[in-house]
């Protein structure tokens, strides 16, 4: 089978009920393939702007010849936005601003995930989903140090703290995971308004379907229980290039039936 695959993405951001500015920003990019969600943090003129800057400086990156090559493009546009948005803050005497960041790279038969803050990329493949990323954020510290049991987490006075943002350090500490990506494997970026909503069972319930459908029902869900903050999501669909599966059967069939014709004399 080749590693050729066709990408199906639905997506959608909204305000939520509460807030009056969406300080998120998405990117979809299957012709080179990338996916981004960016979630903006410092309040209007500070979030909004840092969300779209770093979604600007990724949709520059270019077609890539191999993944080390897209991996690379997409490491130079982090590390120039995150200077850039440091001497915006500096120039317009904000205090921190930034924005969470949860992306991925994938160039057949590989993927990488890149995160930073608390937004999130989930993997789902055969019925089962794994959550790929591993939030920084305080609230996570302290589960992973057994000093927070989940279920507290969801009420933690801090539990929006994140420990990582793009714009906020002075080198953005971005962290990477990376798989073998496979037909009819669908991954889900988001911001938080979604999983402060939403949970990984109902999100894993979603994704087996339609990609629109799913991220329809997302949203709807998160709204019905009202949105206390900006929610974005980007539904992938990898699935084989019918093309191409055409084409191998093809082959197949006349190599075949080549092999059942007579010598020529």
């Amino acid at each position: 089978m080749s590693d050729r695959l066709v990408f199906e993405t639905a997506s959608a951001s909204h305000v939520g009920l509460v807030r009056t500015v969406n300080e998120d920003s998405l990117l979809a990019r299957p012709d080179i393939g990338l996916w981004a969600v960016a979630d903006g943090m410092g309040g209007h003129g500070g979030g909004d702007v840092a969300s779209k800057a770093v979604i600007d400086a990724l949709d520059t990156i270019k077609r890539a010849d191999s993944a080390a090559e897209l991996l690379a493009q997409f490491e130079r546009r982090i590390i120039r936005v995150n200077a850039e948005l440091r001497a915006f803050a500096r120039s317009r005497q904000f205090g921190a601003i930034g924005a969470t960041l949860a992306a991925i790279l994938v160039r057949p038969p590989h993927y990488a995930c890149l995160w930073c803050g608390d937004s999130r990329v989930y993997l789902w493949r055969g019925g089962a989903m794994n959550r790929i990323s591993h939030d920084h954020s305080e609230v996570q510290d302290l589960i992973d140090r057994g000093l927070l049991d989940p279920a507290e987490a969801k009420t933690w006075p801090r539990r929006n703290v994140v420990t990582r943002a793009v714009g906020v350090a002075v080198e953005a500490e971005i962290e990477l995971g990376e798989g073998r990506v496979a037909a009819g494997d669908r991954f889900l970026l988001c911001s938080d308004g979604l999983t402060n909503h939403v949970e990984d069972a109902e999100i894993a319930a979603a994704l087996g379907g339609d990609p629109n459908k799913a991220c329809a029902a997302l949203l709807d869900l998160t709204l019905q229980r009202g949105a206390s903050d900006n929610v974005s999501l980007i539904v992938v669909a990898c699935e084989s290039d019918a093309r191409t599966i055409r084409a191998e059967a093809s082959w197949r069939a006349e190599a075949a039936l080549a092999g059942q014709r007579p010598p020529r004399a």
